[in-house]
């Protein structure tokens, strides 16, 4: 067995640096919330795959259904050999997606690729091509994903041109002095500016922005961009790809907000570690593709649609909504109560189980991505694995399994806590 060290210069030889990597540990196994490196070394997963273990690690009846696929088939291609499993999940999700309405579903691998065909669905049903996104948004990174996304580096740093006809607005962040009047506002510019909104397919968004810093919709946004498509006879999209799957303490997000997207892109947690990827919609909008404009030759692959059917028994036998609510109040009271002792701590937020802290200086009050990573890394040194994002990198994010135990969880808090207060003191000594 090799170490840490050494495969770290073995992946620097063999693999493109544009792989970019949080950690320099190597996996060797994983349960749960818990993850042991091939030195022996175990940490407290608080990244979940981003976002994609919500399940938790090799969850018993997640691997059971994987498992029990394998003793049939790996792969037909669903549009060469169909599968029931493809037609039951989809019957699934046309029930769960929030929307009073007939809806369908197409299954794809990869988060980029359910927003890819969102985006074609919504211009093959609209016969319109222009698409509106939000600054600080992420949406992938192929070469539409990218274009969607509001962050140039390093999603878009020097791949040259990026696809025409997308147009951004601010997002609304009160912190940051954005409110949700002037980002309507700004909506409404671009229109007169800009872009005829007769012209607009789709304005896609983020419940809660991911890379972008996990910053919430306000309350109110949704019902106004909603009013604002319907006027215009432009689509909705909602991204859940990091939102969905009881993270936010309901299956998705937007269940909160009380308004139905027209299409909804999922990923991540839908498969418990297995690729898969889906967008849901209204019927009507989702048969405008022609038969063959969508699918792929891996989409619906049948051990992810395995995985998702367990995943979605699993959120609901073991109530994650409200064990995501319980785990995030726990975690946001944790770091309220230390805010006043550390004054680098600007924000605490985040819906559910998809939460984060944000630092900025005390002084000058300017984002500070020196105190969220050192945190990060003294954090790993102790064992917790932790998640840094935002547009200025001064924000960390919390994505632990929702099954995550009780003991492990309160040890990541002690983990946290104690590295936030040596980060600053560290910070004050050499004032």
């Amino acid at each position: 067995m090799t170490d840490n060290a050494t495969m770290q210069i073995r992946k620097n030889e063999a693999i493109a640096q544009g792989v970019g990597m949080m950690t320099q540990i190597y996996a060797e196994r994983a349960e749960n919330a818990e993850i042991w490196d091939i030195e022996g070394n175990r940490y407290i997963d608080f990244a979940a795959g981003i976002a994609v273990v919500n399940t938790g690690h090799r969850h018993p009846k997640v691997i059971e259904a994987v498992k029990r696929q394998l003793d049939h088939f790996t792969h037909t291609c669903h549009q060469v050999v169909p599968y029931s499993n493809y037609v039951h999940l989809a019957e699934r999700l046309n029930k769960l997606v929030h929307g009073d309405f007939d809806k369908k579903t197409v299954f794809v691998t990869t988060g980029a690729e359910a927003v890819e065909n969102a985006i074609k669905i919504a211009r093959a049903a609209t016969g319109r091509t222009a698409i509106v996104s939000f600054s600080g948004g992420f949406h992938g990174r192929t070469f539409m994903g990218m274009a969607l996304t509001g962050k140039v580096f390093p999603y878009k740093a020097g791949f040259g041109a990026m696809p025409g006809d997308v147009y951004h607005v601010p997002f609304p962040i009160e912190l940051h002095g954005v409110s949700v009047e002037q980002s309507l506002a700004a909506l409404e510019t671009l229109f007169k500016a800009d872009v005829d909104p007769s012209r607009v397919a789709a304005i896609i968004l983020e419940p809660v922005q991911g890379e972008g810093g996990f910053y919430e919709v306000p309350s109110g946004f949704f019902e106004s961009l909603r009013e604002l498509c319907d006027e215009h006879g432009i689509l909705l999209i909602a991204d859940e790809i990091q939102t969905g799957f009881a993270r936010t303490g309901t299956l998705f997000a937007m269940e909160q907000h009380g308004v139905a997207a027209d299409l909804t892109t999922m990923a991540k947690g839908l498969a418990g570690g297995f690729p898969l990827a889906a967008v849901t919609g209204k019927a009507e909008v989702m048969d405008a593709a022609n038969p063959g404009g969508l699918g792929g030759t891996y989409g619906g692959n049948p051990l992810g649609i395995a995985a998702a059917h367990a995943v979605l028994d699993v959120i609901e036998e073991e109530d994650l909504c409200d064990r995501s609510m319980i785990l995030g109040n726990r975690l946001k009271q944790r770091l309220q109560g230390i805010r006043e002792e550390v004054p680098e701590i600007a924000d605490v937020r985040g819906p559910g189980f998809m939460n984060a802290v944000e630092f900025s200086d005390a002084k000058t009050g300017k984002p500070s991505p020196e105190f969220a990573n050192a945190v990060k890394s003294r954090a790993l040194e102790k064992g917790l694995i932790l998640l840094t994002c935002g547009v200025q990198g001064n924000v960390i994010r919390f994505l632990s399994p929702i099954t995550i135990e009780d003991n492990i969880f309160q040890e990541a808090l002690e983990i946290l806590e104690t590295s936030i207060r040596e980060v600053y003191s560290a910070k004050a000594k050499t004032k």
